[in-house]
């Protein structure tokens, strides 16, 4: 509702460009209601006519291995099966792409731009941010019931990156944009210093 609003306050003060951050495979309809609540508001930028717009959808955010629901103490805790491959991007990177559609809005004018830096499962992200952190961790996967009684929304959006999962072009984006997107195990090693977690 907000981000409808916002847009429509936006183009009825005239603005020209707008830039709408939404999130990966929002236009798949993926049954996860932010994802569906992302792609209405899409639909609200593209139908109120600005001059021109551009939309971002981001994948998992790397940050959010470090949040404090992730990484506890010499555990790793997400309810994602152990072969389960997620993409996920750096914010640093979200930034840089934010940066480029106001830069570079004629070029992008009308595009809809999923944006990942790297794909890994659970365990092989445990051990990159062991090694950065210079300590031992492990990777517990979750019970996705236990996610359910603490929110329901969390675990229909897990459940679908178990069975589905993001599909942003990786390559295509370092191609088309001339630039390495941030990998994990460098993030890792810029983020997650020894002793801080």
């Amino acid at each position: 509702m907000q981000g409808k609003r916002l847009a429509t306050l936006a183009r009825e003060a005239g603005v020209e460009h707008y830039v709408y951050t939404s999130v990966g495979s929002a236009h798949k309809q993926t049954g996860v209601p932010h994802f569906d609540s992302k792609w209405r508001i899409e639909e609200t930028v593209r139908g109120l006519g600005f001059p021109s717009h551009v939309i971002l959808r981001p994948v998992f955010f790397m940050e959010n291995l470090l949040a404090p629901f992730s990484l506890q103490g010499s555990t790793l805790s997400w309810a994602l099966g152990r072969d389960t491959k997620l993409q996920m991007i750096a914010v640093d990177d979200i930034g840089w792409f934010g940066a480029r559609a106001f830069t570079h809005s004629a070029g992008l004018n009308r595009r809809e731009i999923d944006l990942a830096g790297d794909v890994q499962t659970m365990p092989q992200a445990t051990e990159i941010l062991a090694e950065a952190l210079g300590r031992p961790i492990d990777f517990v996967q979750t019970p996705i019931e236990q996610v359910r009684h603490y929110s329901k929304e969390m675990a229909v959006m897990l459940e679908w990156f178990d069975r589905v999962g993001y599909s942003a072009d990786i390559a295509g984006l370092e191609r088309e944009f001339g630039r390495a997107i941030t990998k994990l195990p460098d993030w890792a090693r810029q983020h997650a210093r020894p002793n801080e977690r």
